[in-house]
């Protein structure tokens, strides 16, 4: 099931609000403005990327202070692995450029961040690097359009952010992604996948996503 917030006041939050500082709320409303501006016409890339690697990843460092659990999950740092096909030119060059962009962001929200790239082996060796490495961001590279379900599965109920470079990753059970929907960036939240994984998005960033149930 598909709702396209921007348009729908179908979704609520999951929990109770907590009451926040008038400073914060300041903050997260001027994060807000800057999410929207992100969204603005932005040319489609053609490799199958619809947003630009650079945009996917101010979006991501924007969008991840929504997450009601964001700061008590990743502790003093984020640590992001970047997942990247064996073989594949395409994924590897993607996930190195979201590396660079990252790099050159000081902050995942509010806080420091290091990226470390990965190679997919197989399921279970993917469930347990993103446990050693405590992650608390896994970004897929194009490439797994085929093995997303067999993704979802490894990282099953941890308590991490999914984020896909494709589009079609979302509607198959990744966390967040981006889409170019008349010429404009779109995001994109696979609401029950977020439960699953234990992230609890604001409304505020809801109602500027699309979002599947």
């Amino acid at each position: 099931m598909v709702n396209d917030t921007s348009s729908s006041r179908g979704i609520v939050a999951a929990s109770s609000r907590s009451i926040a500082s008038p400073v914060r709320r300041c903050t997260r409303r001027a994060a807000l403005v800057r999410v929207s501006s992100c969204l603005l016409d932005r040319p489609a890339r053609a490799d199958g990327i619809a947003v630009p690697i650079r945009l996917q990843a101010e979006l991501l460092c924007k969008v991840a202070s929504y997450d009601r659990n964001f700061e008590a999950r990743t502790g003093e740092r984020v640590r992001t692995l970047l997942l990247m096909k064996q073989g594949d030119p395409e994924s590897s060059r993607a996930a190195a450029e979201m590396r660079s962009a990252l790099s050159s962001i000081p902050t995942i929200g509010t806080l420091p961040h290091e990226e470390e790239l990965a190679i997919f082996s197989n399921a279970p060796n993917l469930t347990e690097m993103c446990r050693s490495r405590k992650a608390s961001i896994l970004y897929l590279a194009p490439g797994f359009s085929e093995q997303v379900e067999t993704l979802r599965e490894a990282i099953g109920a941890l308590s991490l952010l999914s984020v896909g470079s494709l589009a079609e990753y979302v509607p198959n059970g990744i966390v967040l992604g981006f889409d170019l929907v008349s010429g404009r960036s779109k995001l994109l939240i696979n609401l029950t996948q977020a439960r699953r994984q234990h992230i609890e998005f604001r409304a505020e960033i809801l109602r500027l996503t699309r979002v599947y149930e």
